[in-house]
């Protein structure tokens, strides 16, 4: 088995090289992970001590964070070195301040395994939530570097736990601990035999709790928002648009939106904006203009998300009419803003319990979203109760990053 899966990874890396001339993505994907080596050599010396955090993508990236400065200010002497999967992560984080180093991660051949692992030469790695690449993790075994996953989650339909998944198992023996998010995913790890195994929580909620204490103000919000009850749509598609512009044209309240999608292409922005009949404005085209008299701002620019949903007094989570469903709610929890999405989100344990706690709404179609919209408007009590419930259920869940440092610390592995 491990045959075929190196066959096929050797296959599509040749594969994505033809995809690259039709895709933008993946030419990012393939070109960007054509300097990886060389910018290690640039930026690591054999003298270097370091420590190797992975990330799938952005979301990934956002949830180890906490664990990430935890780390950087523990060990100060050490390079942090972190790799990304996916360009959405890359590209949006190429030049965070909290690594020493930044690339992606090389496709899991083992030629990539051992040479990335002998330029980079870590004393301790971190994995965050998920991804397996078994020749990397094989290569860490070998070497007997210290190995943890973080905030991750198991699933009983993940191949590990197939008959035929024996060895993708094996893989999980590099681990030196794993820190899950629940008791299901320790239930199943120790059906495998794994005893290190602990119930940290999600990170996550460490890095959204820890966002209400750095300055979130935005000067221009402020002017559009111009004290009027305003709702804020994060991370949009398609689907959600076309269900809230319906109920912006018939808008029939005094209130504002500020629409972040999460593609930012220009003809669909352009497109966006011509579907909506009252006074819009773009993010681009904001300067020398009056920003209060518009009633609805579309964002189209990334990186400021997290800091709009400090003026929302409602928040619309888009991507819950997709799949795998629906993005980051707990950035407006934190704020104790009450929040509405679409009806798929069995995916993600934290919207899972913000619904059955009624802080999160979920709908399906237009009428119900008006129905919601409506109340949440109209009705302030009900409005702060959500509210409550959202920033009570983030300060509540914080906390994994700490259980993460003193077990290390208590095993002291570095």
């Amino acid at each position: 088995m491990l045959f075929l899966y190196n066959l096929f990874v050797i296959f599509a890396s040749q594969a994505l090289k033809l995809v690259a001339i039709f895709s933008p993505k993946i030419k990012l994907f393939v070109e960007g992970r054509k300097v990886v080596f060389p910018t290690l050599e640039q930026k690591i010396k054999p003298s270097d001590k370091t420590i190797w955090f992975h990330a799938a993508s952005l979301g990934e990236y956002e949830q180890g964070l906490p664990v990430i400065e935890k780390i950087k200010e523990k060990f100060p002497s050490h390079k942090i070195v972190v790799t990304f999967f996916s360009p959405s992560g890359y590209e949006v984080r190429k030049n965070n301040t909290v690594a020493d180093v930044t690339v992606y991660l090389p496709l899991d051949t083992k030629k990539n395994a051992k040479e990335f692992l002998t330029l980079v030469n870590p004393e301790l790695v971190f994995f965050i939530k998920y991804e397996y690449w078994l020749n990397y993790l094989s290569e860490l075994k070998e070497l007997n570097t210290p190995t943890y996953l973080i905030s991750g989650i198991f699933r009983e339909n993940q191949m590990f736990f197939k008959w035929y998944g024996g060895f993708y198992r094996k893989a999980l023996d590099t681990f030196t601990y794993f820190f899950v998010q629940n008791e299901n995913s320790k239930k199943l790890l120790r059906q495998l035999g794994k005893a290190n195994v602990a119930v940290s929580g999600d990170t996550r909620f460490d890095r959204v709790a820890a966002i209400l204490e750095k300055d979130n103000s935005l000067d221009f919000i402020s002017q559009f928002k111009n004290n009027t009850l305003t709702i804020v749509v994060g991370s949009s598609w398609p689907k959600d648009e076309s269900l809230l512009v319906d109920f912006i044209n018939s808008n029939k309240y005094n209130v504002k939106f500020i629409i972040a999608p999460h593609n930012i292409k220009t003809e669909q922005i352009e497109h966006l904006k011509n579907s909506i009949a009252t006074k819009t404005v773009l993010f681009s085209e904001r300067k020398e203009k009056n920003l209060a008299d518009y009633d609805v701002f579309i964002i189209d620019t990334i990186g400021i998300l997290t800091k709009i949903y400090s003026y929302a007094d409602i928040a619309y989570v888009g991507g819950g009419f997709g799949n795998p469903g629906v993005h980051n709610i707990l950035e407006p929890a934190t704020y104790g803003v009450p929040i509405v999405i679409g009806p798929n989100y069995s995916h993600f344990t934290e919207a899972i319990a913000l619904v059955n706690l009624e802080g999160c709404i979920s709908i399906s179609n237009i009428k119900e979203l008006e129905t919601t919209l409506r109340n949440l408007i109209l009705i302030e009590v009900e409005r702060d109760e959500k509210g409550h419930i959202c920033e009570t259920f983030v300060q509540m869940n914080k906390g994994a990053t700490t259980i993460i440092m003193k077990t290390i610390s208590n095993f002291e592995l570095l």
